[in-house]
């Protein structure tokens, strides 16, 4: 009888099979011959030599063979490209024999219709109970749509190195542009600069020149923009040329800061993307009775010069209170004077110098900072332009990528007379 909802024990009627139980029948009823022979990959069975013994449809469909085409005929090597063929014999083929197994190897074979087919190979050599081998078993897995996706991703990959080495070209021309290509030769001085690109992908927002005014002077400056890329380097072109047009019109060290800040402050305040710069410039006037020039330098929120005299002694030339150039509509601008006297030399530099990490693989490390610049000059001095630009480029580059912001420095000395110009023409 059969059992009600009432009864406990006893036989129960068993429903209708679900899909679920249909489809487990069907994957218990199917047999391994068919298994081995539509495998989602190919499989292979060779001799020791190399000759084919058994390959299932799977592998025969991918190449347009028929099975007695290769089984007893053909060895695996005969399957492979040249290339390939010749990386079995050398390497392949004798990984195999000594370690009995080898994978993941990409090979090419060739289809019966001379097409390419990439795969990946696994072989295994099988070894009977006395542990000598018998056959090699070879597993091989279509590779087309992986070769596709590295080929395209080789192509991307050289696509964007060609549009990374054609910025590279753009940034550095456009950084030419921002730059004297050579600074001018000043009578009595001894001149020399240099530019740290911190990246060579983008362009950097340090500028400085040096170009003569009338009745004798010249005019310096050197500053850095907020910033990189193309937006800091309209701000560098116009901050570059705004200077030399205010200097002709009127050479004051504090009016031409001031007319910067107000072309900046007009340009860019009220904008998404306000720009300012700090800037220092300088008149340089030579001074033929006392020897060497007199400079007034005037920052504009810059750090202060460094002066390196003939008697061994370095300080800076502190201009405290000097404002940020382009920030405020009237900003504050603060000027020194001095007599450069033969011997002195004067360095303007930009922060990247002093802001540099002196241990480049801590992006928290210290950085350079003022007291070592001071000491620098200090062990340095007394020196020339050019023996001072030398000191500084093996500075930068002792910190190798502890120097994350582009640095220009401009040096500036007052060579000693030579003993024929002390001796005089009467004497």
């Amino acid at each position: 009888m059969c059992r009600t909802d009432g009864d406990e024990g006893g036989p129960q009627e068993e429903g209708p099979p679900t899909d679920e139980q249909a489809q487990f029948s069907a994957l218990l009823e199917d047999s391994a011959e068919d298994l081995y022979e539509h495998a989602p990959c190919g499989y292979l069975s060779t001799q020791l030599d190399g000759r084919i013994a058994r390959v299932n449809a799977t592998l025969l469909d991918w190449l347009g063979h028929e099975r007695d085409d290769l089984v007893g005929r053909k060895h695996f090597s005969d399957l492979l490209t040249v290339g390939g063929r010749l990386y079995h014999e050398t390497h392949f083929a004798p990984l195999l024999r000594m370690q009995g197994e080898i994978s993941g190897i990409a090979l090419e074979l060739k289809a019966s219709d001379g097409t390419r087919l990439p795969v990946l190979v696994t072989s295994t050599v099988k070894t009977g109970s006395d542990g000598q081998p018998l056959l090699i078993r070879t597993t091989i897995f279509d590779a087309r749509d992986r070769r596709a996706y590295e080929t395209e991703l080789l192509r991307a990959r050289q696509e964007a190195d060609r549009e990374r080495d054609r910025l590279r070209t753009l940034a550095t021309t456009l950084q030419r542009t921002l730059l004297p290509p050579t600074l001018v030769s000043v009578p009595g001085l001894d001149v020399s600069a240099y530019y740290h690109l911190a990246s060579l992908d983008e362009v950097g927002g340090d500028f400085y020149d040096l170009f003569p005014l009338a009745s004798g002077t010249w005019g310096l400056f050197l500053g850095d923009v907020c910033g990189k890329g193309a937006a800091a380097a309209a701000v560098t072109s116009l901050a570059r040329y705004t200077l030399r047009a205010a200097a002709v019109y009127d050479p004051d060290p504090t009016a031409v800061l001031g007319n910067l800040n107000t072309v900046l402050n007009h340009e860019y305040n009220g904008t998404d993307d306000p720009r300012f710069c700090t800037v220092v410039f300088g008149l340089l006037t030579p001074e033929p009775d006392r020897g060497g020039f007199h400079v007034t330098l005037s920052s504009g929120g810059h750090p202060p010069a460094l002066l390196m005299s003939a008697d061994g002694t370095a300080d800076f030339l502190h201009t405290p209170g000097g404002q940020l150039i382009g920030v405020l509509p009237d900003a504050q601008i603060a000027t020194t004077s001095l007599h450069l006297a033969p011997g002195d030399t004067l360095l303007l530099h930009t922060d990247g110098l002093t802001e540099a990490r002196t241990e480049a693989t801590d992006i928290s490390g210290e950085r350079y900072g003022d007291d070592a610049l001071l000491d620098f000059g200090r062990a340095l001095a007394p020196t020339t332009a050019s023996d001072t630009i030398r000191a500084v480029r093996e500075l930068l580059g002792s910190f190798g990528t502890g120097v994350d912001d582009d640095t220009a420095v401009l040096a500036i000395h007052v060579p000693r007379p030579t003993s024929a110009e002390q001796q005089g023409p009467g004497d």
